[in-house]
């Protein structure tokens, strides 16, 4: 979900570098970020099977499985393909109503059922609406309500910036942190970003992180003089509005990969070296409830699920208690992790004020806050006493 100000591949000398500084890489980012990718891609399976069809009618063996098949599937990707085109791209489609509102629903149902939003409609956010929602972005990204002390912002722009594989958005949550690297920063924006998408799939309003996949220059651009190269730094962009149901086929197929998630076995585990499983349904640890749920279903870029906890219990009398759980970046992301395990942070302590739980965040003393990017533990919350 974020995206370093330096392009990739400028100073890589690996195959991988050299391909991405290639013309076939420039024609891939053409498309990408013209809107034409997705659409590009079905249109050549859908050519590769017909071209089968044809090696299969000219051959003249197996027809159902040569000829047929191939054929049949490769038509209706076609038309799926036209379909999506002529609804999606070029906005040919009826009009949709807004969304109604989920404010009764369990907090978990509400982490588990948000989904990211891959394409928009075209009408605006109502006034009641953007006014609710700035006013989360003013609740959430006040300093006191931070976990570091650097300043974050969550810059609104109404406008139809560059951005893939999301299709008709034309409002944006940019999200600004100090362009001095500062990983706590980048775990305020994570934290405080995802608590306003809560608020938002609340509302009806749908959502989605958007960071490699966006444009800087058509961000920078839209902030206008909202934005200093001298001292502000874009980490990700987040699409707000109404959801369509007219979503490009290949779009469906790759949201349906990302709603994979690991096990929580692989997430939580009783000891710092992240090697025993937490057992989350025996006491203390059954007390947190579906928190470990909130934490599971959490969005990170490509799926990656960077972030892992710990639990630290305590003898009190005969019985075990849980007061503190550490959060750990798994990787050297100085981005992608960071933010990941910000929107960690908003779900479990949504979970726990959900369940009455009370608790804070604190820096573990002895670990760093630098530039290097190295995976350590980041965050400890502690349970409060009484």
């Amino acid at each position: 979900m974020t995206q370093q100000q330096q392009a990739p591949g400028t100073n890589d000398t690996s195959l991988a570098g050299k391909f991405r500084r290639s013309p076939l890489w420039r024609a891939k980012l053409r498309l990408q970020f013209t809107g034409w990718l997705q659409y590009l891609i079905t249109t050549v399976v859908a050519a590769a099977l017909l071209i089968t069809a044809l090696v299969g009618w000219l051959v003249g063996v197996w027809p159902l499985v040569l000829f047929w098949l191939p054929l049949s599937v490769g038509v209706l990707l076609l038309a799926a393909t036209g379909f999506d085109v002529v609804t999606v791209k070029w906005g040919v489609r009826p009009s949709e109503p807004i969304p109604h509102r989920h404010d009764d629903v369990d907090t978990f149902e509400l982490i588990r059922s948000r989904r990211s939003c891959r394409s928009f409609q075209s009408r605006d956010l109502t006034r009641a609406d953007r006014a609710e929602l700035m006013d989360a972005v003013t609740e959430h990204t006040r300093d006191d309500r931070l976990i570091g002390t650097s300043p974050i912002r969550l810059e609104y722009v109404a406008a139809p910036l560059t951005v893939w594989p999301v299709a008709g958005a034309h409002e944006f949550l940019v999200a600004i942190a100090p362009r001095n690297y500062d990983r706590l920063a980048i775990i305020d924006i994570g934290r405080s970003l995802e608590k306003v998408v809560l608020h938002a799939t609340r509302m009806g309003i749908a959502t989605c992180w958007i960071g490699p996949g966006a444009d800087q220059t058509s961000v920078i651009t839209h902030l206008g003089d909202r934005f200093d190269p001298e001292t502000d730094h874009v980490v990700c962009v987040c699409a707000v509005g109404y959801r369509s149901r007219f979503q490009p086929l290949f779009v469906r197929l790759m949201s349906r990969l990302q709603r994979r998630r690991l096990p929580l076995r692989s997430l939580f585990f009783a000891n710092p070296d992240l090697d025993v499983p937490l057992d989350v349904s025996t006491a203390p640890f059954s007390a947190f409830g579906r928190c470990y749920q909130a934490c599971q279903w959490a969005p990170s870029s490509y799926n990656a699920q960077p972030v892992r906890c710990a639990a630290v219990t305590t003898q009190v009398g005969t019985q075990q208690k849980a007061v503190r759980f550490d959060f750990y970046a798994t990787n050297t992301s100085r981005f992608y992790t960071p933010v990941a395990l910000g929107i960690w942070a908003a779900n479990w302590e949504t979970g726990c004020d959900a369940l009455g739980i009370r608790g804070h965040f604190t820096i573990p003393l002895g670990d760093r806050n630098d530039d290097t990017g190295a995976a350590h533990r980041d965050l400890s919350w502690i349970a409060d006493q009484g």
